[in-house]
């Protein structure tokens, strides 16, 4: 992207994948060749995200099955943390780890008090291949932590525990998005994934 550009505005604002569908729950390629295709997805995940009122998206939430996220994220001292990463390693987590409220642009209209470490650091590459390194605190290393998960195949339901795991599956199997069911999702499969949620 070219500096100083809006992210997202010459973007499209695609369909978001929701729980149930697979490619939430498959490991993401890594990002091989840099080009125009790669700007575009940026592009695209910018403008999803900001139209979906998020705060970070992953590739796979778009049905790109490649290593990308965006962001556009304050920490808890209100600094705007704004950025995408291509084949992003999540490469230390430490602090403290604090519980607090969760959700996402997968499971919509939910949330739950998801245990992440108070700092992260993730390194990865630019759109145009340079390499960078992100550090986030608070509310971003939770958003840079739970963007990683995606990109390995996992939902932030995956890191709870107990009534908070038994109460997000009754949520979700109340929701309407998910009693439609995902593209291709037969009833039965959308049942598995609840138990996979609920453990």
């Amino acid at each position: 992207m070219r500096h100083g550009s809006i992210p997202g505005a010459r973007g499209r604002v695609r369909p978001l994948i929701l729980l149930g569908d697979p490619v939430l729950r498959e490991p993401c390629r890594d990002v091989t060749g840099f080009g125009p295709e790669l700007e575009d997805l940026v592009q695209d995940l910018f403008a999803t995200m900001y139209a979906a009122q998020g705060v970070g998206l992953a590739a796979n939430q778009i049905g790109s099955a490649l290593r990308v996220f965006v962001y556009d994220c304050p920490d808890d001292e209100d600094v705007r943390h704004l950025g995408h990463l291509l084949n992003p390693r999540l490469v230390e987590t430490d602090g403290v780890v604090v519980r607090g409220p969760e959700g996402c642009l997968s499971l919509p209209g939910l949330e739950a008090g998801t245990e992440r470490y108070d700092h992260a650091v993730v390194e990865g590459f630019t759109v145009t291949g340079e390499p960078v390194t992100v550090h986030g605190t608070g509310f971003f290393a939770r958003c840079l932590q739970h963007e990683c998960d995606h990109l390995e195949g996992r939902v932030y339901a995956d890191h709870l525990t107990g009534w908070r795991r038994r109460r997000l599956a009754r949520q979700i199997a109340r929701t309407s998005w998910h009693r439609a069911g995902a593209p291709g999702e037969e009833r039965g499969e959308a049942r598995d994934e609840v138990g996979r949620v609920t453990g």
